[in-house]
């Protein structure tokens, strides 16, 4: 028994991911409105009764993506704020793993897509909305905080600490943007001309 009841929670948990992964290559094509139910039940191959059975409906799947993105956004953010590195490398770290994770996956560009989707679109549920009014701050916090840092000990250029975590959050959702609409054409950009952007020129 203990056995089946394994093996149902790891069939589940493959429909769950099946079926927010397809939704979310739907809805960072299409938007919100443009995709319905049966279109992400088609595209996981499976019947809309058995989607169903997961998710009450498209804007319970929606919903689900945003909070999914925003928490594990916040959860990385978190991550580099307690590391042990100095400024300069926290912020190369951060640039390096968010190209790398563009360059492996499609689907991490296409999570900024969404949250772009569900920011400018009047049919996001309030859910959705309201998961973004409680997370989008703390990356943007803990980078200007990043970037203060970096100032006092000079790796950082001296430029105002907002508008510094501002420019890189712009230029990484920018790249994302570029990722998952040109996907054939898309070339990582070069991991220094990034960083150049917020780093001073350090002198040994």
């Amino acid at each position: 028994m203990a056995r089946n009841k394994e093996l149902n929670e790891k069939l589940r948990d493959e429909r769950i991911e099946l079926i927010l992964t397809t939704a979310l290559t739907l809805f960072a094509s299409r938007g919100l409105a443009a995709t319905k139910i049966t279109d992400i039940a088609k595209a996981a191959n499976m019947s809309q009764g058995l989607l169903y059975h997961y998710y009450a409906s498209k804007e319970e799947i929606f919903t689900e993506l945003v909070t999914r993105a925003f928490e594990r956004l916040v959860a990385a953010s978190k991550g580099l704020e307690a590391d042990p590195s100095s400024p300069a490398e926290k912020i190369k770290m951060a640039i390096k793993a968010l190209l790398e994770g563009f360059e492996n996956s499609k689907n991490a560009a296409n999570y900024y897509l969404l949250i772009a989707h569900a920011e400018l679109s009047d049919a996001s549920p309030v859910e959705a909305k309201t998961a973004i009014q409680k997370y989008w701050h703390t990356p943007y916090q803990v980078m200007e905080g990043i970037m203060r840092q970096g100032q006092q000990d000079g790796t950082i250029k001296n430029h105002n600490p907002a508008e510094m975590a501002q420019l890189f959050w712009n230029t990484i959702n920018g790249i994302a943007m570029y990722r998952a609409m040109h996907p054939d054409i898309y070339k990582s950009p070069d991991l220094e001309i990034i960083s150049g952007m917020f780093l001073t020129e350090i002198k040994e």
